[in-house]
């Protein structure tokens, strides 16, 4: 590479011109490259300069050593110095020396533009022989060396960050402030350079351009503009335009680093870089710029810097962790060893950041297995303090990360705060099993306080099962104890409520497997796990089958423990009820003997009282229930019940007479009667009254109890198809009906309405349906019962004779032993319609 010169200065006349005029010049530089040098290179002394300087104050006039950009993209270099009198004597002369670099290209070997500070190649007037050639490379400067900038960043301690946070922006955005340097000596300006354009990336510090001195900064095109202290009063308030750092003055925060001329805080790239400096690690930036990462970012320099042993704040502490667990073979065994040590080592703060105390766990997580145990030992005691004292979840090490001497010495200090912790109900369960993983760790014995931890946690987990997490499943798994304890818990909250423990193991995948009994847990996790799923009182399926595989899964007999009856009942049903059929198949498998202490059996009378109206199986274990468990019915229930047996009892025909009455009798014992009961019971007497042809007297008492409920059920029942299709098929059946439904007609109340609507909408519609010769049969029918019945059907049967046959059969009581003819045989002895009557009995209505 060549170095095109130039030089330039006041000098004799000549072919040129006079005065200020480049004097001597390597062949080829473009004039375009001479008009931006001649504005760039010129000098103007200090205000308070002497006007007639002798040498020694020659040697104190600041030098402005400069490099700057020009417009075509080539680069100038250049140095200026004041030389006093001018050929002439006048005074105001100056020398400027400059190379220049081509586009796209670098001083030789890559040194950096600042290494050319007072370097030996630079003249201190023009040649003597004419066109100076191009030089090879400029020497690099000797007074910057390692141990004076190093000197001379201690000294700015208080400024590095700040000036280094504004020279980021500037590479970030090229529309950023320029940084104006306040300085008495324009030597320190280049020594602010040469820190810089170490500390910025490489590319970064090539393309950094700067002036060490400038009369007038508000001209000056560089990046970093040096003045003195009497130059820049001018440039304050102009913040958007320039960032002045006046290093000249007191530091304005002589106990940590200046913020920006803003306010602003340095930025963590800059802060990392000024402690680096301030230690004299200065190699550590070009290891730092090889590392991965993107520029500026604070991880691979504070890493390195830490490895070093450099002090850092929480914040860059955290970004080396961070940077070091993805990076972890960028660093070498040594600077590993040393990072963690760094980290380890204590603080002065009173609280660990909860950032950096998570990175540090998730880089002892990395890395903690390739470490020497006495640099992995500190730093796990420093991870179980902060997982002790720390508000925040805290990821512990391994007990393995531990020196035996470090654990007891962290069980005797931690211990009381580790029980205290676990015994503290304030801020729910996470950091008592966090403080329980620990004290395992250290064998901190805390088994006093696993139960009441478990009570907790279990009533945590009913409330709300979203709360088991991963972290609560690893504490399970480490700590055997409290996982037995819960699960006890669990299974006496199953045997009070078993439904809210299914749902937590329908959303929580807490292990079940015990050693121990837990019979109800067992039974609320075949609900909840099992293949049929839960039961939750659902009404399809075979939940007597449902029954039996709950009662299995318990492992335990229901005859040792009966209460499992009432838990796997609640289970299967739910807040629900066993239909009477379930209920019957329960009582059967189990026995009487079980539901007493089991107390389930209220479940059956709740079955039997609950059962559809009709229901065979109703009555049934209404019969079966009066037998099993005599003492432990209430009255009322008995009293419902025995209506249920009364049913039982008609249906099967082994009633006695008297239905009403006893109907009645049984009704007022049970008054309230449950609406299906009451509905079941009447039902049943009705049927039993339109199908029975000795039922004549029942009805009597029927009609005579004016019972509304009774008289409705008869009205439904009489409604019903299949008396209807029996009125149609069977001719005595349709003169039974007639001559009960005119039974009687001074009745009022409920029977009235009754025996009117079914006349009128029951058999008028069938008589009407009937065929000629079925009507002469039914009237057959009826002369057998008495003449007059079979007159009283012709009138009945005349259209538009209904209402003179009310009339009629209003003024006379049709009763047995009165004047009007008696009704068919009721069971006095009477013979008449028999045969007709043997014809439906066992065809008609059940």
């Amino acid at each position: 590479m060549s170095l095109g010169q130039l030089h330039y200065t006041s000098a004799p006349p000549g072919p040129d011109g006079s005065g200020f005029r480049f004097t001597a010049l390597t062949p080829g530089l473009p004039q375009s490259v001479l008009r931006e040098a001649e504005q760039l290179i010129g000098y103007e002394p200090p205000r308070n300069a002497p006007s007639r300087p002798s040498t020694a104050e020659l040697e104190a006039f600041p030098r402005a050593f400069s490099y700057s950009e020009l417009s075509d993209g080539s680069r100038l270099l250049a140095r200026t110095v004041y030389t006093g009198a001018d050929y002439s004597g006048r005074w105001g002369n100056f020398h400027a020396h400059a190379v220049h670099l081509a586009p796209g290209r670098q001083l030789p070997d890559g040194a950096l533009p600042v290494s050319a500070w007072e370097s030996p190649g630079w003249a201190a007037a023009t040649p003597e022989a004419g066109a100076p050639p191009a030089l090879a490379a400029l020497p690099p400067s000797t007074l910057l060396d390692p141990a004076g900038l190093t000197a001379f960043a201690a000294s700015r301690a208080p400024w590095l960050a700040a000036v280094f946070t504004d020279l980021q922006r500037q590479a970030e955005d090229e529309t950023a402030p320029q940084v104006v340097l306040v300085e008495r000596d324009s030597a320190d300006v280049a020594r602010w350079v040469a820190l810089a354009s170490a500390a910025l990336p490489r590319e970064a510090a090539h393309r950094l351009t700067f002036t060490t001195y400038t009369r007038r900064p508000h001209l000056a095109g560089q990046r970093i503009v040096g003045v003195l202290p009497d130059d820049a009063h001018g440039l304050a308030g102009s913040g958007r335009r320039y960032r002045v750092h006046d290093c000249s003055a007191p530091p304005p925060a002589p106990d940590g680093p200046a913020p920006g001329p803003d306010g602003s805080e340095p930025a963590s790239w800059a802060v990392a870089a000024a402690r680096i400096w301030s230690a004299g690690a200065f190699k550590l930036f070009q290891h730092a710029h090889r590392l991965p990462g993107a520029p500026f970012t604070a991880g691979p320099a504070s890493a390195l810097a830490l490895c070093a042993g450099i002090d850092l704040p929480s914040s860059h502490r955290t970004a080396a962790a961070l940077w070091a667990c993805e990076h972890p073979a960028e660093l070498d065994d040594q600077e590993l060893d040393g990072l963690v040590q760094t980290l380890a080592a204590p603080r002065q703060e009173a609280a660990v950041p909860a950032a950096e105390t998570a990175a540090l766990a998730e880089l002892f997580a990395r890395v903690g297995g390739n470490l020497r145990p006495e640099t992995a030992a500190p730093l796990a005691a420093r991870l179980l303090t902060a997982a002790v004292r720390s508000a925040g979840p805290v990821r512990p090490p391994d007990r393995g990360a531990l020196t035996d001497e470090v654990a007891r010495q962290l069980a005797a200090e931690l211990g009381p705060e580790l029980r205290a912790g676990i015994a503290d109900t304030a801020g729910g369960f996470a950091r008592p099993l966090r403080l329980l993983r620990v004290a395992g760790l250290l064998a901190v014995d805390c088994s006093d306080l696993v139960t009441q931890l478990a009570y907790r946690l279990a009533a945590a987990l009913l409330a709300d099962p979203s709360a088991y997490g991963g972290e609560l499943h690893e504490t399970l798994a480490d700590r055997p104890d409290l996982h037995t304890a819960l699960l006890r818990e669990l299974d006496a909250a199953a045997l009070a409520g078993p439904a809210s423990v299914t749902v937590l193991l329908e959303r929580a995948p807490v292990e079940l497997e015990s050693r121990e009994a837990l019979p109800y847990l067992r039974m609320c996790g075949r609900q909840a796990r099992g293949p049929a799923g839960g039961g939750g009182g659902g009404g399809g399926g075979d939940r007597n089958g449902e029954l039996r595989a709950v009662l299995e899964a318990a492992r335990v007999s229901v005859f040792a423990h009966p209460p499992l009856l009432r838990v796997a009942f609640r289970l299967v049903w739910g807040s629900g009820t066993p239909t009477p059929q379930e209920a019957r198949y329960v009582l059967a498998e189990t026995g009487a003997d079980v539901h007493r202490p089991a107390e389930t059996w209220p479940f059956l009378v709740t079955a039997a009282l609950n059962g559809r109206p009709g229901d065979p199986h109703a009555d049934e274990l209404a019969h079966q229930l009066l037998a099993a468990f005599p003492k432990e019915l209430r009255p009322h229930d008995r009293a419902a019940l025995l209506l249920l047996e009364f049913a039982r009892d008609l249906r099967a025909g082994g009633a006695g007479p008297g239905w009403v009455d006893r109907f009645l009798g049984l009704r007022r014992a049970a008054e309230p009667v449950n609406p299906t009961v009451l509905e079941h019971v009447c039902g049943r007497i009705a049927r039993r009254l339109l199908t029975d042809p000795g039922a004549g007297r029942e009805l009597d008492d029927l009609i005579r109890s004016g019972d509304a409920d009774l008289c409705a059920a008869y009205e439904r029942a009489a409604r019903e198809d299949n008396v209807r299709n029996q009125l149609l098929r069977t001719p005595g059946y349709f003169a039974d009906r007639f001559v009960d439904w005119n039974a009687h007609p001074q009745a009022g109340g409920a029977w009235a309405k009754v025996r009117s609507a079914l006349l009128d909408g029951v058999l008028r519609p069938a008589g009407r349906a009937l065929a000629a010769e079925d009507l002469a049969a039914v009237e057959a029918a009826l002369a057998k019962r008495g003449a007059r019945h079979a007159e009283d059907f012709r009138s009945w049967n005349r259209p538009g004779a209904l209402g003179r046959l009310g009339l009629r059969f209003g003024g006379r009581d049709s009763r047995p032993g009165k004047a009007a003819p008696r009704r068919r045989g009721s069971g006095s002895g009477s013979g008449s319609g028999s045969g007709s009557d043997d014809r439906y009995r066992d065809g008609g209505v059940r």
